[in-house]
């Protein structure tokens, strides 16, 4: 039997029952709720116009909000949790929250198309950096709250842009932006339209126990809760589609207009979403948010901060999974290269049998994956930096036109254990040289036992040029693609020399980073 889709939103819990699978929540703001400051601009997570904020209860009984692109989310996906938009930000009274008068006074407006975008984004931050609640004071540790002004942290610069990526504005320059996005934590007056303990209650008083089941125009949504139930509806239906952030499958719908068939939903098994170390390795549940993963993986592995703020924007790593990314198997997909290089692991699950392989071995072709049609990702796993580890050196390159929110014309990852001056056990993968990610074999065994010296550096970027054969396209030629490879791995050499200060300058925060993990 169908269940309608329950959430919080415009304070009250909303029960819908004759939309369909695939209606985006931007629709539905704008067509059915009439919240127009919510915006369509490429309807493919890429502008930002459409910008909302959803909440979650966490595991520690609180409330997690995160910034996610409207356009390409689908509305039974928000069953359970709380759904904001700039029209939430208006106080009772009538007066503008401080995110909001901070654009007036810096002028961070113009023809205010981006503006709700803008505005829910740094709401979004302005919440993770906890100010005040409703004039009250919140609890330390509550989600979104802290003990009063004095043990708020104000974000940097830095992190006010990086918070910011996935928007964007052909009007100010940004700059003005940026400045709102900083004067709106010194603003006083009422904080958040938000009582967090109340809302946790009102989620927790909606959450399912069990599988929800949706129905609409002949097509099925499931979303399970746990693994085995998982399984479960893939075997006795095989082709029902997967779905975990909705940042590649979204577009499917909203510009192939794709009829996507029966969808079961992964965002909601708990143990798909858990991050733990054992055995050596650092286990990611295939439902992690690619965000969350980067911030672990990043702690050990401190090379990866570069590419976490480059792949793709804040709100596509906040919804987009690290398994979905890998389970997609783009060859410009930006997480398996790095992934390979650090020797991780793919654990796929069909029907009740686990089954593990190194991750460049489930590639077999464009679109063609080593998995049969009822198997799934469940986990990923990264091996840990001890032991011989600790000596690995390791990097991560993207080579695109632009910082973020960008596709990969060539994305490289190098590593190897150093053994004095020798490389043992190198590993080196691309995306964008091939038609799937893809490591560097010969390249490998030109390295592997050398000595780390500028001739062997050389001698394996010639290397290069028999391990790929890039194609052409709009992002680079094949020969751009192939001279920036080897530009890569020479960058490499550069940085991790013997006796080369940024190579000692990278182990010290590697040190630091292993002290403070």
């Amino acid at each position: 039997m169908s269940q309608p889709i329950r959430f919080y939103h415009r304070n009250a819990i909303r029960e819908v029952s004759d939309a369909g699978v695939t209606r985006s929540v931007l629709q539905y703001l704008r067509e059915d709720a009439r919240c127009t400051g919510t915006k369509e601009g490429c309807a493919e997570g890429d502008c930002g116009a459409c910008t909302v904020v959803v909440g979650e209860r966490n595991a520690e009984g609180g409330v997690s909000f995160k910034a996610v692109n409207a356009c390409i989310q689908f509305l039974p996906t928000l069953d359970g949790k709380a759904l904001f938009t700039v029209e939430d930000l208006r106080q009772p009274d009538g007066s503008l929250h401080p995110v909001q008068q901070a654009m007036v006074d810096c002028h961070g407006s113009q023809c205010g198309f981006c503006t709700p975008g803008f505005v829910m984004s740094m709401w979004a931050l302005y919440e993770k950096h906890g100010h005040e609640h409703s004039g009250a004071h919140c609890a330390p540790g509550e989600a979104g709250g802290c003990a009063g002004k004095s043990a708020c942290s104000t974000p940097s610069r830095d992190e006010i842009a990086n918070a910011l990526t996935g928007n964007l504005c052909r009007c100010t320059g940004y700059r003005p932006i940026l400045d709102a996005a900083e004067q709106m934590f010194k603003l006083d007056g009422p904080a958040s339209p938000v009582d967090v303990k109340a809302l946790a209650q009102t989620l927790a008083s909606i959450e399912r126990r069990d599988t929800f089941h949706y129905e609409s125009k002949g097509q099925q949504y499931d979303a399970p809760r746990t693994v085995d139930a998982l399984a479960a509806i893939k075997e006795a239906r095989p082709d029902t589609r997967i779905l975990a952030g909705s940042t590649d499958i979204g577009l499917w719908v909203t510009k192939q207009m794709r009829e996507l068939g029966d969808i079961v939903y992964v965002g909601q098994v708990d143990a798909m979403r858990e991050i733990a170390e054992r055995d050596g390795f650092i286990e990611i549940g295939a439902g992690v948010t690619v965000e969350r993963a980067y911030a672990e993986l990043a702690k050990p592995y401190p090379e990866l901060e570069e590419m976490w703020q480059r792949f793709a924007s804040l709100p596509i790593r906040n919804a987009g999974t690290i398994g979905g990314n890998v389970a997609n198997g783009s060859p410009i997909g930006d997480s398996m290269p790095g992934l390979i290089a650090l020797g991780a692991r793919v654990v796929l699950r069909g029907g009740a049998i686990e089954r593990e392989m190194p991750l460049e071995d489930l590639y077999l072709a464009y679109q063609k994956k080593d998995m049969a049609e009822h198997e799934f990702v469940l986990a990923l796993k990264v091996p840990t930096r001890t032991g011989a580890r600790a000596n690995l050196q390791f990097r991560t390159y993207k080579v695109s036109k632009r910082f973020d929110s960008d596709i990969s014309a060539v994305c490289a990852a190098f590593s190897f254990i150093a053994d004095g001056d020798t490389v043992r056990e190198p590993r080196i993968a691309f995306g964008g040289m091939a038609a799937t990610p893809k490591r560097a074999t010969l390249t490998e065994a030109v390295l592997a036992g050398a000595q780390w010296h500028e001739a062997t550096a050389q001698a394996a970027m010639i290397a290069l040029g028999n391990d790929y054969a890039p194609l052409s396209d709009m992002r680079a030629t094949s020969d751009y693609r192939l001279e920036a490879a080897k530009n890569t791995l020479y960058r490499f050499w550069l940085e991790t020399r013997p006796h080369n200060p940024l190579a000692a300058q990278a182990v010290n925060v590697r040190a630091v980073a292993a002290e403070t993990a």
